[in-house]
């Protein structure tokens, strides 16, 4: 039988608050420069478009875990709470979202701090040295550059709040073993440690192995054994396993979150597995040292046997070690033990055989194991320096502080990347060249900046790298075109339609490039197409609709466009398509409100103003004409039509019975 650890009694004088405020102050300082960051990637679609978050009451739309699929929220309900309390006070302010993952990184690193400093002392250290050793692991942690994932990188709150209440299950539940705790007491903490691990079940899945890890701390640090834990703690455990059924529900609602993750993907589970033993140490290797950080690592399944065989062979033997040391009698090797079986169970949900088709890899997934890997490094380091040095703690100290500052500084550094998401993706091309995803996200916004060159070349880069790759192939198509290169473009675009025959937006845009070379009855019929597809898809009735007026069938155009406006009536370029019909067919009165709700949806919007004027003009109406073509002359001075037009107009109504028309 192992010896029992004795937990310190409560009712002590506390001796956190200078460790805590300056392990707070020095992360802080790490991540002051991340507040004024952006929002990118998978921000945008899971915040900054997210309806869910749009109201606190009623609470269901952010309860419901599959309300909007295939996002990082989805199917984490309390994910999606918080993100909408950020929302309720500031809006889509990015800053108070980097604050709020900034105060839950420092919580969690206080939580770390306390649970270290009170197992150390359990196993027998000195309260000074314990607090020291602790203190030295909480500040490494809350200043390690690969942190920033989890933290300078919004919407992997998901990742950090779970972590916090990872920590705060297994703190509650060593607080509720402290020997002479009142019974009401310790009930107390065992109940905390249980809302924790339900909440963490809302908040990511990697929670599932809270119970997991709680049970091998009981048998390390408290019982002594397993059947001894299961003796003591028999009703804790049975109530942090029925949180699995909270999680299993979460994760059934999203049906294997959107197609991305679990078996049902389009990854063979095998395959995954195969390179997640390179990735583990990987990990490991930047836990030690931290660079280069990497945003994205891709979707790349393939590695050779010459990577994989070595690497397989490697993580083996250390959960191998981590075993043995597990089992070992002495306190100082099975605690280490203990480190390397949570490093393994918590990365396990993510970084063994259940496939995340969206990365192989991700540094965020290190947020919490990173712990386990600077702990045991912490007390191999002091174990070292106790045989050389008389005084090793205050060598251990002194490490410490100086990693910790040079750690501080990379984080710094690396939060710089995230200062606009063009040099996050810059940054990702940089380390990782072949990743296709990465350098389609950086020419889709090279694109967006009014750089088409740089971004048709990205493209094709990511096509080359991956030649099924259909939206790398429609949005080359629209860049091409851009450029003037037609034929090259409408290649592309039925590349990417004959890639992904289902999706209406590459149908619909292969239908824009078509009309743009005269073939409308082919446009025609890929616009048809698409609303066959996804009939509330309210791009493709406006574009039919622009092609139904153009061919002679302007009742048919009109049923399409009060479509697209049903549909999405914050759409202002369909109203504008509707305008521009209805001037065509001379009903002129309607044309103009048609404009002004386009204007009203989108004031910026020069061509609106433009074929306004010429409305107004038609009319009879010079003097209002006038008006809205400097208007669009204030909105775009470079539009020549429109100084024409206004200098004509101004000359017929300085001459009076002159036409003041088109």
């Amino acid at each position: 039988m192992l010896r029992r650890m004795e937990i310190p009694p409560a009712g002590r004088p506390p001796r956190a608050v200078a460790p805590g405020l300056a392990i707070a102050a020095a992360a802080l300082l790490a991540y002051a420069n991340s507040l004024g960051g952006p929002f990118v990637f998978d921000d945008v679609p899971s915040i900054v478009d997210n309806p869910a978050l749009r109201s606190l009451w009623p609470p269901w739309p952010l309860l419901a875990p599959g309300a909007v699929p295939g996002l990082t929220t989805s199917g984490r309900p309390l994910v999606t709470a918080s993100f909408a309390l950020n929302f309720a006070f500031g809006g889509t302010a990015v800053w108070g979202y980097h604050a709020a993952n900034l105060l839950i990184h420092v919580l969690a690193a206080l939580l770390l701090y306390g649970l270290t400093r009170r197992t150390l002392e359990g196993l027998g250290r000195e309260p000074p040295e314990a607090a020291a050793l602790a203190f030295c692991a909480a500040l490494l942690w809350a200043v390690h550059p690969l942190q920033t994932g989890a933290v300078t990188y919004v919407v992997q709150r998901a990742e950090s709040l779970m972590a916090l209440l990872f920590l705060l299950t297994l703190y509650a539940f060593a607080r509720s073993a402290e020997p002479g705790l009142p019974p009401g007491c310790a009930a107390r903490w065992k109940v905390l440690s249980v809302a924790a691990c339900a909440l963490g079940m809302a908040a990511k899945e990697v929670m599932a192995a809270a119970p997991v890890v709680v049970l091998l701390y009981d048998r390390t640090f408290l019982s002594g054994g397993f059947r001894a834990a299961w003796r003591r703690h028999r009703g804790t455990y049975v109530s942090l396993a029925a949180t699995w059924l909270l999680l299993a529900a979460l994760i059934a609602s999203t049906d294997s979150r959107g197609g991305t993750a679990g078996f049902g993907t389009a990854v063979p589970w095998w395959r995954y597995a195969l390179v997640q033993a390179p990735a583990v140490l990987r990990y490991l290797r930047l836990s030690l040292l931290p660079f280069p950080l990497v945003f994205d690592y891709g979707v790349d399944l393939a590695a050779p046997p010459a990577v994989i065989v070595p690497a397989f062979l490697a993580v083996a033997s250390l959960l191998f070690v981590a075993l043995l040391a597990f089992r070992s009698p002495e306190p100082g090797p099975r605690a280490l033990g203990f480190a390397g079986l949570c490093f393994f169970a918590i990365l396990a949900p993510t970084s063994s055989i259940v496939p995340v088709a969206t990365q192989t890899a991700a540094e965020h997934r290190m947020y919490l194991p990173l712990a386990a890997v600077i702990a045991a490094a912490g007390c191999g380091l002091h174990a070292l320096l106790s045989r050389v040095s008389k005084h090793p703690l205050r060598w251990c100290l002194a490490c410490s502080l100086a990693a910790a500052a040079a750690l501080g500084a990379a984080t710094a550094a690396r939060n710089a990347d995230y200062r606009s998401a063009l040099s996050l993706w810059d940054d990702t091309v940089a380390k990782r060249p072949g990743n296709a995803d990465a350098r389609y996200n950086l020419a889709r916004l090279l694109a967006q900046q009014g750089r088409p060159g740089e971004a048709a070349a990205q493209y094709l880069e990511a096509v080359r790298l991956r030649p099924g790759f259909a939206l790398a192939h429609d949005n080359l198509a629209l860049v091409l075109a851009r450029l003037g290169r037609g034929p090259e473009a409408l290649a592309h675009a039925r590349e990417a339609a004959r890639l992904d025959p289902g999706s209406a937006p590459i149908r619909c845009n292969l239908g824009n490039l078509l009309l743009r070379s005269g073939g409308a009855p082919e446009a025609e019929a890929c616009y048809r197409e698409a609303i066959r597809l996804d009939p509330r898809f309210a791009e493709a009735h406006n574009d039919l609709a622009v092609v139904l007026s153009r061919t002679g069938e302007p009742a048919e155009a009109l049923d399409c466009f009060r479509e697209a406006v049903r549909l999405k009536p914050d759409f202002p370029e369909a109203y504008y398509n509707w305008g521009n019909a209805l001037a065509d067919s001379k009903v002129l009165d309607e044309a103009c409100r048609r404009y002004e709700q386009a204007i009203r949806l989108r004031p910026d919007f020069p061509e609106a103003y433009f074929n306004w004027a010429s409305a107004l003009a038609e009319q009879g109406r010079p003097a209002d004409a006038v008006g809205r073509l400097e208007e669009a002359l204030r909105l775009k001075p470079d539009f020549p039509e429109a100084r024409k037009a206004l200098l004509l107009l101004r000359t017929r109504i300085a001459r009076p019975g002159g036409d003041p028309g088109r």
